[in-house]
């Protein structure tokens, strides 16, 4: 199949996964704390609802941003299926995550602009990784597209150890999930809740939601990426990575920006700088 059809496919059918998927961590969370929970296809009720909803407009760059933030989360798997340059998507998955810190920036709040200046940290803390991630993946395949890393006859993860635990500790921050999820949050008892989206509302909370949606597949597509040999493996890798997410979300408090930034640079240096580093020492 030609890679632009997979790069469709993914603009398609992401946001699909990405709903179930909050779909389900809504439920797992609930039962976790001893509740019902919402319906599987709540999320998606929830973005209906919001598209219909009036929206109140910040200011007039918001909407243009948030809707570039949704555009380059799009372009960013689409571009990583299509087979562009793996270093490459990666930069892009940062301008998308840029576009959010502009929109909430953007805002005449208190609230929305500490959340925008905590999204920019946690932006300065992850995006290193996926940068090295990338070029391990590239070094050990010796290729730098998605396709012909899937179609390297050995399996990258045993190659890339530093890297899978540092993803583990990266994606906590990507997937928002406690103690990392500084700039927002869905749980009450944090003393930030909304964030970042405090002024958002109508179809501009649903660019958001929808661009997170987006952005869980890529990580998932990263997994995969690491699990080349069999794509249904790196599927159930992240189904476990993800329930251990879910899982260190609802036991844990939020933490302090400075532990967020030194442990995410602590893992992204020793843990996946280590590991590169490693590749070019040995010869691989």
């Amino acid at each position: 199949m030609n890679t632009a059809i997979y790069g469709l496919l993914f603009v398609v059918l992401a946001p699909l996964f990405g709903g179930l998927l909050a779909g389900v961590d809504r439920r797992v969370s609930a039962r976790m704390q001893s509740r019902i929970g919402p319906p599987l296809l709540q999320p998606f009720y929830d973005v209906g609802k919001l598209l219909q909803k009036k929206t109140r407009q910040v200011n007039p760059v918001a909407g243009p941003l948030l809707l570039g933030h949704v555009i380059f989360m799009a372009a960013t798997g689409a571009l990583l299926l299509g087979g562009t340059d793996l270093i490459f998507v990666a930069f892009v998955f940062a301008l998308a995550a840029l576009f959010l810190v502009l929109a909430a920036g953007s805002a005449n709040s208190p609230y929305s602009f500490t959340g925008a200046e905590r999204e920019l940290i946690v932006l300065l803390a992850s995006e290193p990784f996926f940068i090295l991630m990338m070029a391990g993946v590239c070094k050990v395949s010796g290729v730098s597209t998605f396709g012909d890393v899937l179609a390297y006859p050995q399996w990258v993860a045993p190659q890339l150890p530093g890297i899978l635990i540092a993803f583990l500790i990266v994606a906590t921050i990507k997937l928002r999930k406690s103690p990392f999820d500084i700039s927002t949050s869905h749980h009450p008892h944090q003393e930030l809740v909304s964030g970042l989206t405090t002024d958002m509302s109508g179809r501009l909370l649903a660019y958001v939601e929808v661009a997170h949606w987006y952005e869980s597949a890529i990580l998932c597509a990263f997994m995969v990426l690491l699990f080349n040999r069999s794509w249904p493996i790196g599927l159930v890798a992240f189904g476990v990575a993800y329930a251990l997410e879910v899982l260190v979300d609802n036991s844990t408090s939020r933490a302090k920006w400075q532990l967020v930034l030194r442990s995410t640079w602590a893992a992204t240096l020793v843990l996946c700088g280590g590991n590169v580093l490693a590749l070019f020492v040995i010869g691989r």
